[in-house]
């Protein structure tokens, strides 16, 4: 599986898996940055907040752009994602990837609620 395809595929995973399954894909310090009232996260707060530790039962990414400099790779989406009853959440997103030993990790990630037509 060549690297974007793998990014990708491990992004997925962070809106649908658990919280235990994200953790390993997360390099330590991570920054995390949601809408309000949860707001900017970093280290093993990610982990504590329940709106983020909550998992979405389907997600689709569309809009998906794909950049790598070295061992940086940045992502950049539109996410449709649902969970229980809730509307469906529709936020522009970024995220950032560090090869580290050989492993992807999470370095970054930032989501904007995308404005209502």
């Amino acid at each position: 599986m060549d690297p974007e395809e793998t990014i990708w595929k491990m992004e997925e995973r962070f809106w649908t898996d658990g919280a235990d399954s994200a953790r390993h894909m997360v390099a330590k310090d991570a920054v995390f940055v949601f809408p309000y009232p949860v707001g900017i996260l970093r280290g093993d707060a990610v982990w504590r907040e329940k709106e983020v530790a909550q998992r979405w039962r389907s997600v689709v990414m569309s809009d998906q752009y794909f950049s790598r400099k070295n061992n940086i790779a940045v992502l950049a989406y539109h996410v449709s994602a649902e969970r229980g009853d809730e509307p469906i959440y529709e936020a522009l997103c970024t995220s950032s990837y560090l090869l580290d030993d050989a492993n992807w990790l999470r370095l970054s990630h930032q989501q904007t609620p995308a404005a209502e037509a």
